[in-house]
């Protein structure tokens, strides 16, 4: 029954569907206007900021859920780009548990789980590399190595909507190639009254209690909007805690899959693909989180507004992946006598099963603990003066990251001892490992030098810090161009950008004491392997087991870790003129066209591990970079066909900013002794961004307040890529410059190989988008409170990536875009009434290439097996009458079916991870006053 639900929420909707929506929209009357009631009170401030030179639309009052649907299908309506909107029902209500969960269900859009939490968005089927955020329209830092915001990092009680646009305009700063996505806080002087605004919800994660975690959390919230002086200063003050469990089933696989020589695995047949290891884990801990959000908002005249952004935002993730893994590949310290017997392999010439011999397990602790901060400011005043409109704005924003990565290796002693271990591979569920010996006494397990080391340590840390100004104005149009252009809008923007990486790494060694097990003191108890078939392993205070008995001393100056710092410089001066369309072309048209110039001046400088430079010399460092120019037309214009349809078209020349972490300088550079050729491999500070030519078309029929359909069509022609690549002809004199030839070696050559990302050879993307809106009421009255909202999305690329770096798990051949997914799929069903409210959700995307970090903390690209994820949510609000008005519960529930995060290794039966994170279950009250 379930399959068969599923089989239908996803490969009937866009047929089914956009006909139910279809006729909905036909029985609200095809050409008739909505009915005639106040609506600007509804309306998003997304649609505010336009020029309201849209239609004026009538709607009739709501509240709740609906009117979360009716303020944002009343930003896409009147706004004169492309584009989708997200409202908060009310402020601190957001209907999903995280921002990103929410911008997921738009569409076009999607998301790529990391940790069990939808984290980084990828919009039209490009990664998210392409992608720009900004916060009340100024672009923001991120803690990643990138640029890409990781959004479980903003609290969707402190956010007030979203606004993705998929076309860009002249005016708009930071956009992105796929799509510009604008998170908006609360404007004060909105409200016409004091709000203030309580949540608690508990929190329960149904992985249980394992090792010091526990499986319950907390979310608090509470927000203050007021207004003062007659209306005119207007201060909103929110605060948000959070505190998630994290729970978490894993088997691993090593990579890559290989094919296996002629004795190479002793039992494994010649041609056989094969991973050379298998890990289980238990990952236990928690994320907590605190931000803050404030604005003041100052209106002394009608000639003058100013406003103040605050937005700071804490968090602190601590876990322990308490772990059985085993290597495979004879590499264990037994005398040559690893094999696997009873081998199982399978039509696809691919290892699943059988008895590996002579092998020593390991117990591991790999702990992690990160802390993000984030700061936002801004300062944006808006002048009227007779009748242009200027504006300033200056923000500032700044990102840390700093963590600490600790592992410790133990071993069964005093006397090793050799297991066989029972394997069982599956692609669509827990692999199997069940070892012949008993891992759970903690006595027996010994911190000792095994085959990985006592313990390996890093503390990466990253800083992120821009600075922008901007002044525009906005200027009447002359007389003469009045019939076609309604004003002009006029600009420069300045932003400097300066991104830091280091990452100290370096062995934990046991101590004097010698090989010890660990203390009964940081001992946690046992974690249950059992899914996996291993049974129970210890688990234990991993940073007390280091203080204790071993000795950590990181550094970054190493041969294999000086090309791990790094630092980026970035100074963009965006300039931009911008019409602004009202006219009659047949049917009214409104819209804009324009240009935007960006001037980037780009260096990097990073230390230079030089192999052939003198010892003591062979850290040098290297600074490197580009200045270019980028003209960006645009076009936006929006037919409205009748007073409830709209055809839109788009047509622009966009970029999107090459990847931080590609444009280090970092570089492992020597020079070939026997010709004298310099050679390198790292990253290109010389850069020039993804380019592509845009061309956008929508229709769409907007009905009953709530209610619309629309198809989109979308075409990129990518003129640009980045991938790596070896090129020849490389400039190396700086490098160079101090290098000693040794007697009988050639001349020392100035250019030569360098191995890094480059641009190269573009290709297509396109797609077609659906979506609806529909009352239910709009087909029968007893249906009166239900509704649906869905969308399907379709898309395809030609562009495929030639040596990909950090790939051994996609191969070395050309890959379709990482974070393409085919198919993406959001359906919610809801019913809201006498302030009842329910509604169930999915979201569902293909298959994609995704980009995770792998063991070394590095960036690496594998497949992922396209995922099926459920929400759901019931709520009461007591109405007016009731003693608790103001008050509402809610109970919600996410990934109600459990469902697993795959990655695999070229096909499927080739699996390298099978995740669960557990259902999680909310529990709360809001309440409003």
């Amino acid at each position: 029954m379930l399959n068969l639900k599923r089989n239908l929420l996803s490969a009937a909707l866009a047929s089914a569907m956009f006909m139910v929506a279809s006729q909905a929209a036909q029985a609200a009357g095809q050409d008739s206007a909505p009915q005639d009631t106040s609506q600007d009170a509804a309306k998003a401030p997304a649609a505010r900021t336009e020029k309201k030179k849209a239609t004026e639309l009538g709607v009739v009052t709501v509240s709740g859920f609906a009117q979360s649907l009716q303020s944002a299908v009343d930003a896409k309506q009147s706004s004169n780009e492309i584009i989708e909107a997200i409202s908060a029902e009310d402020i601190g209500k957001l209907p999903d548990v995280s921002i990103a969960e929410s911008i997921a269900r738009l569409p076009g859009v999607s998301a790529q789980r990391v940790a069990g939490r939808a984290q980084v968005i990828s919009v039209r089927g490009l990664s998210p590399d392409f992608a720009t955020t900004l916060l009340n329209g100024r672009e923001i830092v991120s803690t990643g190595d990138n640029r890409s915001v990781e959004f479980d990092q903003y609290p969707s009680e402190l956010i007030s909507g979203v606004t993705v646009y998929k076309t860009p305009k002249a005016a708009l700063i930071g956009q992105g190639l796929s799509g510009t996505l604008d998170l908006q806080t609360v404007r004060p002087l909105d409200y016409k009254k004091d709000v203030f605004v309580v949540g608690v919800r508990g929190q329960h994660n149904s992985l249980g209690r394992a090792a010091d975690s526990s499986a319950f959390g907390n979310r608090v919230n509470g927000s203050y909007i007021g207004q003062f002086m007659d209306n005119t200063l207007g201060l909103v003050i929110g605060y948000a805690h959070s505190e998630t469990p994290t729970q978490e089933d894993q088997v691993g696989l090593y990579e890559p899959w290989f094919q296996v020589g002629d004795g190479a695995r002793p039992g494994v047949p010649a041609g056989t693909y094969y991973s050379d290891g298998i890990k289980a884990l238990r990952r236990t801990g928690h994320t907590k989180r605190d931000a803050v959000m404030a604005t003041v908002e100052w209106r002394p005249s009608d000639n003058w507004t100013s406003t103040l952004d605050l937005f700071h935002t804490k968090a602190t993730q601590k876990d322990t992946a308490n772990q059985f893994e085993v290597n495979l590949s004879g590499y264990n310290g037994s005398a040559g006598g690893y094999n696997v017997t009873n081998p199982v392999i399978n039509g696809n010439d691919t290892f699943t099963g059988g008895t590996a011999n002579r092998v020593y397990p390991l117990v591991r602790g790999m702990y992690n603990s990160r802390h993000d901060t984030i700061n936002a400011y801004g300062w944006k005043n808006e002048f009227s003066v007779g009748q242009v409109s200027l504006v300033a704005d200056l923000s500032y924003s700044k990102a840390k990251r700093n963590e600490l990565n600790l592992e410790n290796n133990t071993q069964l002693l005093p006397n090793p001892q050799l297991d066989s271990l029972q394997l069982g591979y599956t692609s669509n569920g827990f692999s199997q490992i069940n070892p012949g010996l008993d891992y759970s006494d903690p006595s027996k397990l010994f911190l000792t030098n095994t085959i990985y080391g006592s313990g390996y340590g890093k503390v990466p840390r990253i800083s992120d810090e821009l600075k922008s100004a901007k002044i525009g104005a906005i200027i009447p149009s002359p007389e003469a161009l009045s019939p076609v252009i309604s004003d002009f809008e006029v600009g420069i923007n300045y932003a400097d950008r300066f991104k830091e990486k280091h990452q100290p790494e370096g062995n934990i060694n046991v101590g004097a004491q010698g090989d010890t097990a660990i203390g009964s003191d940081l001992q946690y108890g046992l974690v249950d392997l059992g899914f996996a078939g291993i049974g129970q392993i210890p688990s234990w205070n991993v940073p007390g087991a280091v203080a204790r008995y071993m000795t950590f001393a990181p550094n970054e100056d190493a041969s294999y870790l000086v090309s791990k710092a790094w630092q980026l410089s970035e100074k963009i001066t965006t300039a931009y003129a911008m019409a602004d369309i009202d006219t009659v072309w047949g049917v009214p048209v409104r819209g804009n066209v324009g240009v935007q110039v960006q001037r980037a001046d780009q260096s990097s400088s990073a230390n230079v591990f030089n192999s052939s430079a003198p010892v003591g010399s062979q850290i040098e460092r290297f600074t490197d970079g580009k200045k270019y120019t980028d003209v960006l037309p645009s076009l936006n214009l929006a037919f409205s066909l009748t007073d409830s349809q709209t055809l839109r078209l788009g047509l622009a020349k966009q970029v999107a900013r090459p990847r931080m972490d590609d444009m280090r300088a970092s570089l492992e550079f020597g020079v070939d002794t026997s010709t004298g050729k310099p050679g390198a491999s790292g990253g290109n500070p010389r850069l020039d961004p993804w380019r592509a030519n845009a061309f956008d078309l929508s229709w769409e029929k907007y009905f009953g307040g709530t209610g619309y359909v629309a198809a989109a069509f979308f075409y990129k022609d990518l003129t640009s890529y980045i991938y790596t690549q070896t090129r020849d002809g490389y400039d190396f004199s700086s490098l160079v410059a101090n290098y000693v030839r040794g007697p009988n070696e050639p001349p020392t050559q100035t250019t030569g190989n360098f191995s890094a990302p480059f641009n190269g050879k573009g290709g297509s993307l396109r797609g077609l988008e659906l979506s609806a809106s529909v009352p239910l009421n709009m087909l029968t009255p007893a249906l009166d409170g239900f509704g649906v909202l869905g969308s399907a999305s379709f898309n395809d690329s030609s562009v495929t990536i030639r040596s990909p770096e950090n790939a051994s798990s996609v191969g070395d051949g050309p890959i379709a875009l990482p974070g393409l997914s085919k198919r993406v799929y959001n359906l919610t069903a809801y019913y809201e009434k006498n302030g009842f409210g329910a509604r169930i959700s999915e979201r569902k995307r293909s298959d994609f290439i995704g980009e995770i970090g792998n063991f070394n903390g590095n960036r690496t690209l594998r497949y992922v097996v396209g995922e099926n994820i459920f929400d759901a949510q019931i709520d009461y609000t007591f109405g007016e009458s009731s003693s608790l008005h103001g008050l509402s519960v809610q109970l919600q529930a996410s990934n109600l079916t459990n469902a697993p995060y795959r990655t695999y290794a070229g096909s499927k039966d080739r699996p390298l991870e099978y995740i669960k994170w557990g259902r999680t279950y909310l529990l709360g009250a809001t309440y409003k006053f």
